[in-house]
């Protein structure tokens, strides 16, 4: 299965080239605060976790988990292990977060463990990892019955090293209700010898239940792929099917083991490795000159002067040793002239020919039409040529331009939203059969922004500059042809989110009707899209009407904690600090 470069395809419908900015609204944004029994259970990096790839994984980790199958419910866990659910029926009566798995975690295996991590699987089942190595998967039943009991946990098994859960999906395969769950480490590398000496590890695991005449048999795993980086991915997802993975990352993802068997080097087309071990010495040099070409063919050793046979003519030569077959014979490129050219035999090893071309001025691309059996040596006169002809592409003077007092390029007339990473971003697809990838996407001029959860029935979504705009795309792994779709924009978000220096978290409602964004302390920052104005407006400095403005508000918690968590539904935001859960109204429906 071969790889194709695929470019993403921006609907121009969903842009608008009109956009000025946002206004600021000072309506208020009524706030709604939960104070928590237990604290957030925040893990800490240790002094051996200090690399990017160890903050960007577990320091800017997400502590709140949205529902997407039941809008308006929020899950987290605090520092005694329990998982806790709060459902929002009613922002002026909001109950306690109420618990529904509590972990049993070792008070060994607490010392080496990172943060914990839950990914809302189906309507009815989770994926929960303790931080310390071991997963979960949950029966949960009806998540949105606030009177629904705890849940039940089907699979428990210890992986290995600490982990994070970054998603999983639930589908029936081959008459088995199978769930595929996408695991993140980061390990050290003993192979690396430069760089921080971790590498990133994704692990692929299929866990299926085989149930026989209504009987529930035991969930175990069934398949274990792994994949090996060296950047802590931007996204990462199943497919709905499990018939796939999608990765966008600074730095490629590939595929290393399979059921702990690692997987075999790629070798070379059997053709590849014939001419690789069987290609032989070139059977003649040449060069050339605008006005002669000189050639030396090998010969056997021990030939003598009597014993070669040359015949040249206007446009045909042939080279050989009597007794053997000719070792150079055929039509030459273009016509020479016979009576100024001549032969000399070189230590009995080589013959060397000086042809002298009739046509001066032309280079020939090839001395005996056909023939590849020969190397061209560059001469130094058509070296010199060809840097003569170049030399209008470059110059030795920094200041190459008009005016040489203004310097060549001021990098202080560039903003810091203006700069990319420098590392090459790519959005892959890995066939889960192959398991090679069959799309790839260059994303080094479209900045990673957020991902969300739109359809919980589809992939979520991710969110990626454009410009200065941020655009929504919606994977469609079912439509090779057009495999991620542009759902939604929010115009100038990629600027304004770039200018944030303390932001934290981003996201964006589910109905696309405004995109947040949270700092690491107290602010919370809504842009609205575009709606009509009442009334009537006119933009002073160009005198026209206005027919629709997009809002931006700002609110500001009631804390002084770091925000752990945020997210985003249509109606409200949630922000989780280590003692309190704030709920804001955002919309009325």
């Amino acid at each position: 299965m071969t790889t194709s470069n695929y470019t993403l395809k921006v609907n121009r419908e969903l842009l608008d080239p009109n956009f000025e900015s946002y206004r600021l609204s000072l309506d208020p944004i009524p706030t709604y605060n939960v104070e928590l029994d237990a604290a957030v259970e925040e893990v800490t990096l240790k002094d051996c976790q200090y690399t990017l790839e160890h903050m960007r994984a577990f320091g800017m980790y997400n502590y709140l988990h949205l529902d997407p199958w039941y809008q308006d419910s929020v899950l987290f866990v605090d520092c005694k292990g329990r998982v806790l659910s709060l459902t929002v029926t009613l922002d002026t009566v909001l109950g306690k977060p109420r618990e529904v798995f509590r972990l049993a975690t070792e008070p060994e295996r607490r010392q080496n463990r990172v943060c914990p991590s839950l990914s809302l699987t189906s309507a009815t089942w989770a994926a929960l990892s303790d931080g310390a190595g071991r997963l979960y998967l949950l029966r949960t039943c009806k998540r949105g019955d606030t009177a629904h009991g705890k849940w039940e946990p089907l699979f428990s098994e210890d992986l290995g090293e600490p982990f994070i859960v970054l998603h999983s999906v639930a589908h029936v395969q081959g008459g088995a209700h199978t769930l595929e769950v996408l695991l993140l480490r980061v390990v050290k590398d003993p192979q690396e010898t430069t760089g921080s000496g971790y590498s990133v590890i994704l692990e692929w695991i299929s866990v299926a239940n085989a149930a026989t005449q209504g009987v529930e048999k035991k969930y175990k795993v069934t398949k274990r792929r792994l994949l090996r980086g060296k950047s802590v991915p931007h996204y990462a997802a199943v497919t709905p099917q499990g018939d796939g993975l999608m990765v966008a990352s600074e730095r490629p993802f590939a595929f290393t083991h399979v059921d702990g068997q690692p997987l075999g080097q790629p070798q070379p087309a059997a053709n590849e490795q014939d001419m690789e071990v069987e290609k032989p010495d070139p059977v003649y040099f040449w060069q050339q000159t605008s006005d002669d070409i000189t050639a030396s063919v090998r010969l056997p050793e021990g030939v003598s002067k009597d014993a070669v046979l040359f015949r040249l003519t206007a446009d045909t030569l042939s080279v050989g040793v009597q007794g053997s077959p000719p070792l150079l014979e055929g039509q030459l490129y273009a016509s020479v002239d016979p009576e100024a050219s001549a032969w000399l035999l070189r230590d009995d090893k080589s013959l060397e020919v000086n042809l002298q071309k009739r046509t001066q001025g032309p280079m020939w691309p090839e001395l005996v039409t056909g023939d590849r059996r020969g190397e061209h040596v560059m001469s130094d006169e058509q070296a010199a040529l060809i840097h003569e002809r170049l030399t209008h592409l470059t110059s030795q003077d920094v200041h190459a331009g008009p005016d040489p007092d203004k310097p060549a390029c001021n990098s202080q007339e560039l903003e810091d939203c203006d700069g990319f990473p420098e590392d090459t971003s790519s959005l892959m697809h890995f066939d889960g059969e192959s398991l090679k990838t069959t799309q790839v996407v260059n994303l080094s001029s479209h900045q990673y922004l957020f991902t969300v959860s739109v359809d919980p029935t589809q992939m979520p979504c991710l969110c990626l500059r454009h410009d200065v705009d941020a655009l929504l795309w919606q994977p469609r792994p079912d439509q090779p042809a057009d495999m991620w779709e542009h759902v939604a924009t929010f115009n100038a978000l990629g600027y304004v989110q770039a200018s944030k220096r303390d932001r934290k978290f981003s996201t964006c409602a589910p109905n696309f009707s405004y995109a947040s964004l949270c700092e690491c302390l107290r602010r919370a920052f809504i842009y609205r899209q575009p709606s009509p104005v009442n009334g009537v407006l006119f933009n002073r400095k160009q005198g026209r009407q206005v027919g629709q403005v997009a809002k931006q508000q700002v609110a500001s918690l009631d804390t002084d904690r770091v925000v752990l968590g945020f997210r985003a539904t249509d109606e409200r935001l949630f922000a989780l600090t280590a003692d309190n859960l704030f709920v804001l109204k955002v919309n009325n429906y």
